[in-house]
């Protein structure tokens, strides 16, 4: 049984959160735009040194489900302690690497770190903070993760400009400072003693790396061989006393529609922060500190907008909050296909509309996935979704890569004319359909305060089947 935080901390709790994730994500976004220095300084191929990315985004996915899992068994501050030291750690090696070996393991180090605190970062609203109030706090998790997604580039460009690329590990090693609000904050709580299934984990962790690695490299082999990791995992969670993923976390249709929803949003949304930049390098061919900055605008107002949607979300309901998420998104996919050639500063006005929409999108798919769990379930339940978010990130990131490269005479849109983008302006027009037919689906399941009260009240008792 949770303890409750002291209400005079809540809020302050609310604000360290909120700068742990601005920190944790501008680090996840800086190495990208410096791969091609490493690659000359370490005379090593792209797709070599590529592997500073890869492996982050490797052990972040499956480390989130595996602390959402340790959660659910120890103290919620033990956890972000040792994940905060961890990611310190391997920014101080970071810094002081001579080789691109000891620079990958400092980048894997760090993600072993980081990876604990979107887990964390998504319990501490569903244990300590009440229902009706949730989504004020998710907002707050999401204005921290809109602000270090648009900085990181930025800075990153900006830093890389004067001083050496080591100096990107730096940003991390700040968390130390947050350590004792956390310790102070946070509650002395437990979950339930039990065995950690160790095996499940390995295997899930097998899958989810072999199927990522596999798709964004096209490697049969790796997708083969993930799939049966997977059927292995699943003969584990159906075989053992206390399985790493308890089966009928599966059998939640409600959670499991969430997470099917949750897979196709994530997809869609990764378009407005891998594509719009490969836009604007090749039709408007601006250089990467611009292109940055044309993410900027729409990454404040996001930040300043999420905990108003959040506290929107509270009042209205989420069905009422994914609806305007998902009409500002498709207004924005229409406005991008149909103006895909036009000045970099109006694309920057239009992402306003996309980011904020995909914005209010995470707080209501995240508060809705929270009010489908029962409470011994959450951080396992909550992990998976996470973990599916960033894996669908990847797998989006590299099939948008391919599509990218397709070349398209007209526009199916009337409105776009420019050859030049064609095939830009009629991805954004097929990603705004679809978004249609997402909302459609979101609202036969969750549409109405009845249902999503029958739900809540359902996954109070257990996972409903």
């Amino acid at each position: 049984m949770s303890s409750a935080i002291n209400p005079a901390h809540t809020a302050k709790l609310l604000r360290v959160m909120l700068v742990t994730l601005m920190l944790s994500s501008m680090s996840a976004m800086m190495f990208n735009i410096v791969l091609p220095e490493l690659s000359l300084e370490f005379n090593l191929s792209l797709a070599q040194v590529s592997w500073m990315s890869a492996a982050y985004s490797l052990i972040y996915a499956v480390g989130t489900v595996t602390y959402g899992k340790l959660a659910d068994r120890f103290k919620l501050k033990n956890i972000v302690t040792f994940g905060l030291l961890v990611f310190a750690a391997g920014s101080i090696i970071g810094l002081l690497s001579q080789s691109f070996g000891m620079a990958l393991l400092a980048r894997c180090l760090q993600s072993v770190g980081a990876a604990s605190i979107p887990a964390v970062s998504m319990l501490i609203p569903i244990r300590y903070i009440a229902q009706e109030r949730r989504g004020a706090a998710l907002g707050m998790a999401a204005a921290g993760l809109a602000l270090g997604s648009a900085f990181g580039p930025v800075l990153s460009a900006l830093l890389t400009s004067f001083a050496d690329w080591r100096w990107l590990f730096s940003f991390p090693i700040a968390l130390l400072a947050l350590i004792p609000f956390y310790r102070s904050y946070l509650p002395d709580d437990t979950g339930a003693k039990s065995i950690f299934d160790w095996l499940g984990g390995i295997l899930l962790g097998a899958a989810a790396g072999l199927v990522l690695f596999g798709f964004t490299n096209v490697s049969w082999l790796s997708l083969g061989l993930g799939l049966i990791f997977l059927a292995l995992f699943v003969w584990r969670i159906r075989s053992a006393a206390e399985p790493f993923v308890r089966p009928e976390l599966f059998r939640n249709r409600k959670y499991s529609f969430m997470i099917l929803v949750a897979v196709v949003v994530n997809g869609i949304g990764v378009s407005f922060y891998f594509l719009t930049p490969v836009l604007l390098s090749r039709v408007q061919a601006l250089p990467p500190y611009w292109i940055g900055m044309v993410m900027v605008p729409a990454a404040i107002v996001s930040a300043i907008l999420g905990r108003k949607a959040g506290k929107l979300a509270d009042r209205k309901g989420n069905a009422f909050l994914y609806t305007i998420a998902s009409a500002s998104i498709i207004i924005g996919f229409v406005l991008l296909s149909s103006f895909a050639a036009a000045p970099g500063w109006w694309i920057a006005v239009i992402l306003i509309l996309g980011n904020v929409g995909q914005s209010f999108m995470m707080i209501t798919m995240s508060n809705t996935v929270s009010q489908t769990l029962p409470k011994e379930q959450a951080g396992v339940g909550m992990g998976l979704f996470s973990m599916c978010g960033f894996i669908t990130h990847g797998m989006a990131s590299g099939l948008y890569g391919i599509i990218a490269e397709w070349t398209a005479e007209t526009s199916v849109n009337p409105i776009h004319q420019d050859s030049g983008s064609a095939v830009f302006s009629n991805l954004y027009l097929v990603l705004a359909l679809l978004h249609v037919g997402v909302l459609v689906f979101y609202l036969a399941q969750f549409g109405s305060n009845r249902k999503l009260q029958a739900i809540t009240t359902s996954s109070g008792n257990g996972a409903k089947s």
